[in-house]
């Protein structure tokens, strides 16, 4: 399958990119570099430095690769920030895209993965959310990746185009070549491993009276080689309706038991501080992934968290440096 990846240098992108060249697919990474890396493009892909509210290049782009399914990953990700920053996710996460959408129809591609996430659901109602869960967003993020859903449902409707809408939980861990490399970086997994190097002084924790059994938020992580073959089995699955799937192991950590566990993975004892909430953060946020384990057999080849925490570890020793 010919496959356009946005977003296809980042830390998602680029091993979901080489997931589907592992299995055969031609791959075009298509992305601004505005976050993404283009060390971290995989050499058999074809790289298309543009931006996905440029409707005139995404067609040429299209229509030269003889795409058939996208794969739409490009988008700002930092819940705190869009607490601040409102507009900057809205325009980046929902408006923008919409060139996308118009260049696929005017090209005839009527095929998109979108990379959604938990945060539609806000505040879980239950212990675990499956899809139908209540959508009712505690940040601007998940409000924007919410929205774009909703223009997704219209697309399909109105233009034919299907799509599917993976709802990541938190994805963590590295493939072999490729790992997570943010800057500034935000998410708890590198910043352990960032501390347990010594390039940064330690590890702060946002919040301590959660209401959990230490205090502190709890999160579901999936390895990211298994958030890319649930890509790969999500594409290969886009001839009927629309799919719409939670990804993650159905097991949450919290922030005091990942650093627990990077403590003994690393071996080493960095600081840790305590500090106040950050706006927007759920107590807890847990999958049911039962929906795409029935509909497209997929299932975690790497569900523990040692396991996530000793890949990540590995590709950050490797690269000290990150992509740079």
């Amino acid at each position: 399958m010919k496959v356009l990846i946005t977003g296809g240098a980042g830390y998602i992108g680029s091993i979901v990119a080489e997931v589907l060249l592992e299995a055969g697919d031609d791959v075009v990474v298509y992305d601004n570099l505005s976050t993404g890396h283009r060390n971290a493009v995989h050499p058999e892909a074809r790289f298309v430095a543009g931006d996905v509210g440029d409707e005139e290049l995404l067609v040429a782009t299209l229509r030269d690769n003889g795409t058939e399914a996208v794969v739409h990953m490009a988008g700002f990700i930092e819940a705190g920030e869009s607490m601040a920053d409102p507009g900057k996710y809205f325009r980046n996460n929902a408006c923008r895209p919409i060139s996308l959408l118009e260049a696929m129809n005017t090209v005839g591609v009527d095929r998109i993965l979108f990379s959604s996430t938990a945060a539609i659901y806000g505040d879980p109602l239950t212990d675990v959310i499956d899809e139908d869960h209540r959508q009712f967003p505690a940040n601007a993020y998940g409000e924007s990746k919410l929205s774009y859903e909703r223009i997704l449902d219209w697309y399909d409707r109105i233009h034919g185009i299907r799509h599917g809408a993976l709802r990541y939980f938190n994805a963590a861990g590295a493939s072999k070549d490729r790992g997570e490399d943010h800057q500034p970086e935000s998410h708890l997994i590198p910043l352990v491993l960032q501390a347990a190097l010594g390039k940064r002084p330690g590890v702060d924790i946002y919040g301590t009276d959660y209401p959990t059994l230490d205090g502190t938020c709890i999160r579901d992580y999936i390895h990211v080689r298994d958030l890319a073959d649930a890509h790969l089995l999500a594409l290969r699955h886009l001839d009927g309706e629309s799919l719409h799937f939670n990804l993650g192991n159905g097991r949450g950590y919290s922030v005091r038991e990942v650093i627990d566990t990077a403590r003994v993975v690393t071996e080493v004892d960095f600081e840790v501080r305590e500090t106040g909430r950050r706006p927007g953060d759920p107590a807890v946020l847990v999958a049911s992934s039962a929906r795409i384990v029935e509909a497209l057999d997929w299932q975690p080849r790497f569900p523990s968290l040692a396991a996530i925490v000793e890949s990540a570890w590995r590709w950050h020793r490797e690269h000290p440096g990150g992509y740079s």
